[in-house]
């Protein structure tokens, strides 16, 4: 064995106790999903081939059994070119790993779930004052479907779970979503959403999401309003309730209105591609927190008038600045009170109408 493979068995087994002691977080429904995903990335499978459903289920039944060997095990440590190196030194890991074309990525995801991944590079550029990377095969993941991220000003594009990602929310695209994706899908010239039409266009499609996220990561690096620290703080103190859901919609909300974020950058290349895939993705707490934005997106898409998208993304701007003023102060006022506990009453009264129907 490879000291490369090595690191990988290191970096995987990592994954796995993560996933062991984290899948309680997402729902049975959420959970399926992810294992599915994860059995079709293991199997090699594209994202429409589904393998044989039993096979799938025996998958399943022999993963969570190995989940129970882990219980009490903690992710460990990495040894990388024959020295021990922390398993979130990122910087380390990716410096022995620059020759051989393999980015590594550590952090924590929702509810402060560890995620970790090691990914080959297909390209990279700097934008921005960024340095972008796109990733293709994955040699290491675990259960989350992450498309992109960044880490210290570097933005990492992940195609494989991106691929994965957009072909389930076509698949299952919520019926409030249906005219927003159909009018997207009619743009790059699909005219219905029958599967196999979808797959023509596949590369068109992954272009124009490609770009959401790209924007999305760029604007969330580049906007104030939200300081990443203090927006840290925040989800630590209050993982898995509605305080993490709302503060992580409101930096996304930053994102995606800034003048480099995805809307402001489809409405100067006039994507209407773009526009429909986000307004039919956008959840209902973005929505709520947004509500300019599917009545812009139907106009838009509509008539062809990119002034009412331009509108509305200053209008979601202003909104995000205000709700993460709102955050900031009622936690600030808290902790000076050394009362945090208070600070989900306080967000319920202050913030909680936008979050109706949202757990």
């Amino acid at each position: 064995m490879t000291a490369l493979d090595r690191l990988i068995q290191q970096i995987q087994r990592n994954c796995d106790i993560s996933d062991a002691q984290h899948s309680g977080i997402f729902s049975i429904c959420g959970l399926a999903l992810r294992l599915r995903d994860l059995f079709k990335w293991e199997q090699g499978l594209e994202p429409w081939e589904e393998g044989d459903p039993s096979a799938v289920l025996e998958w399943i039944g022999v993963r969570e059994s190995y989940w129970e060997t882990l219980a009490g095990s903690e992710p460990g440590g990495l040894v990388v070119d024959g020295r021990s190196v922390d398993l979130f030194d990122t910087a380390t890991v990716n410096a022995a790993l620059a020759s051989r074309r393999l980015y590594y990525g550590a952090g924590y995801a929702r509810g402060l779930k560890p995620t970790f991944f090691l990914a080959a590079i297909e390209t990279e550029q700097d934008m921005e004052g960024c340095r972008v990377y796109r990733l293709g095969q994955e040699l290491a993941r675990d259960l989350l479907t992450l498309p992109a991220l960044s880490q210290n000003g570097t933005i990492l594009l992940r195609r494989r779970s991106a691929r994965s990602l957009l072909w389930d929310q076509i698949t299952y695209a919520a019926p409030s979503a249906q005219r927003s994706l159909d009018a997207a899908l009619g743009a790059c010239g699909i005219a219905s959403r029958r599967l196999s039409e979808v797959r023509q266009q596949w590369d068109v499609l992954l272009r124009a999401q490609e770009e959401i996220h790209l924007h999305h990561e760029l604007g969330e690096i580049k906007a104030s309003g939200f300081e990443r620290e203090r927006w840290q703080e925040i989800i630590a103190a209050f993982p898995l309730t509605r305080i993490e859901l709302l503060a992580r919609h409101v930096k996304d909300l930053l994102a995606d209105t800034h003048p480099l974020g995805p809307l402001c950058h489809f409405t100067r290349t006039r994507n209407a591609t773009g526009v429909g895939l986000y307004a039919a993705f956008a959840d209902r707490l973005m929505r709520n927190l947004f509500p300019e934005l599917i009545p812009a997106a139907d106009e838009l898409l509509r008539t062809g008038d990119w002034t009412v998208m331009a509108q509305a993304a200053a209008a979601g701007h202003s909104a995000a600045k205000r709700y993460a003023a709102t955050m900031i102060s009622a936690y600030d006022d808290a902790k000076s009170h050394h009362d945090l506990a208070r600070l989900p009453a306080d967000i319920e009264r202050l913030l909680g109408r936008y979050l109706n129907g949202e757990s």
